[in-house]
This record gives structure tokens, C-alpha cells and sequence, in this order.
């Protein structure tokens, strides 16, 4: 059994914020996998439901972003689940708006969801760092991060959920790699060698050398009008 975390904050206020692209993300695997309604549970919203051959545990932290550890601890006793069986969806700061990558372990960087999952169940679980960009000063992040998405990013941004979506039951079985290249074929689609495609040339008509004119035929004499008389004295000239 695997449990994907979803991070962000509760409430209709926040729905929209950068911050909430975890949340985002599983509420999209939950609608397109099937899943079960969410219901109320450790402090926060769960569905359940079926990845691929995995049974997963979809978790949406009420307990705002600050206090995100708190339910995922819960329903990680619940389910006697350890660390490893953990994956939290999240926004990045450090990477470009539409990037994903996948994070084993490692520092919380800053971010207070990720700072209160350490604080209860360690470092070692799976992290899907999603990509929104930097504001480009420290001291603009918090305004940033709890501000809408803007219009110009809706294509990106809905591709790169749709690309975790298509990935989810990859990760599920701890296929990494897997779950990057169904995001980069959404974020990142191939695209034609060429252009339109440039029409054929009609093939040219073989040149054949010219038949030579049939040679005039010889003009026929024109009929004697002589009588033979006339013939036998000119014969005699």
C-alpha cells in the first residue's frame, strides 16, 4: 500500500494558490482513477482507491501547511505504513514553472509542509517536487507562493497534472523513472521532424526525339494528252 500526500491548505480561499498544486494533483488522480469520495479522517481528507496493481491512500492535510505531519503521521500508524511507502506531492520553489522531479530523503529546504513531515515521520520518504518558479527575491516568496496561479499558466500547469496523473500507478510500484517520462510527454510533447509536409513533384513526361517526316511522295506525272501520231513524230526530233 502506498500513501500519496497531497500538500497545501484548506478552504475555497486558498483553492487557486501555488501553494496548493499538491493538493491539485491528487484531487485530479482521485477524479480520473475512480477513486472512492473523500471523507473526513486524520485531520484531514482521504480517498482510496486502485493504481495499476497498487492499492493507494490519497490524503489531503487540514491541519494547514505548517501542521501537514501531523495527519500524515496519523494515517501513517493507521496504516502501519512505513516512511518508504510515503510519496508528497509539493511545490518547488527551485524549479522551473511545468518541471517534476522525484526526491528520495533529503533536506525540507524551507518549506514549512515539508519541515512538519520531518518533525514526524523523518526524512526518508518520497517527495514529487513540482515546479513553479521563484519570484526572484526571498522576500516575495510568501506573498508568491499564497498567490493564484495567473492565466498565463493554466496550459502549463494542467499539463503537468495531467503528466502525474498518467505516471501515478508507475510511482505507485516505485517506478521513478517511469512517472518522469509520462510528465515529460505531457509537459513536453515530441514534435514533427518537418513541418507540412511537401508535395510530391509530378515525375516529368520522358522527352522522346521527334519521329522524322515521312518523305513526300513523288509527285505522279500528269497524263499524256498526245495522240500517237503526235507521239511517233516528237519521238523522231
Amino acid at each position: 500500500m502506498k500513501l500519496f500526500v497531497g500538500l497545501g491548505n484548506p478552504g475555497a480561499k486558498y483553492a487557486s494558490n501555488r501553494h496548493n498544486i499538491g493538493f491539485m494533483v491528487v484531487d485530479r488522480i482521485a477524479e480520473e482513477a475512480g477513486f472512492a469520495p473523500w471523507r473526513a479522517k486524520f485531520q484531514g481528507k482521504v480517498s482510496e482507491g486502485k493504481l495499476g496493481s497498487e492499492k493507494v491512500v490519497l490524503l489531503k492535510p487540514e491541519t494547514f501547511m505548517n501542521l501537514s505531519g501531523q495527519a500524515v503521521g496519523e494515517a501513517m500508524r493507521f496504516y502501519k505504513l512505513e516512511p518508504a511507502d510515503v510519496v508528497v506531492f509539493h511545490d518547488e520553489l527551485d524549479l522551473a514553472p511545468g518541471k517534476a522531479r522525484v526526491k528520495t530523503g533529503g533536506g525540507h529546504a524551507g518549506h514549512n509542509g515539508l519541515r512538519s513531515m520531518h518533525q514526524h515521520i523523518g526524512a526518508d520518504y518520497d517527495r514529487v517536487r513540482l515546479g513553479i518558479g521563484h519570484p526572484g527575491h526571498k522576500d516575495r516568496v510568501a506573498g508568491y507562493v499564497l498567490s493564484d496561479f495567473a492565466k498565463a499558466d493554466q496550459d502549463w500547469l494542467d499539463d503537468l497534472i495531467r503528466g502525474c496523473v498518467d505516471g501515478a500507478a508507475a510511482l505507485a510500484q516505485g517506478d521513478s523513472a517511469k512517472f518522469g517520462n509520462a510528465v515529460g510527454l505531457r509537459v513536453n510533447p515530441p514534435r514533427s521532424s518537418g513541418g507540412k509536409q511537401t508535395a510530391k513533384r509530378p515525375e516529368a513526361a520522358p522527352v522522346t526525339a521527334p519521329k522524322p517526316a515521312k518523305a513526300a511522295a513523288p509527285i505522279s506525272a500528269q497524263p499524256d494528252a498526245r495522240s500517237p501520231l503526235q507521239k511517233l513524230k516528237d519521238k523522231f526530233k
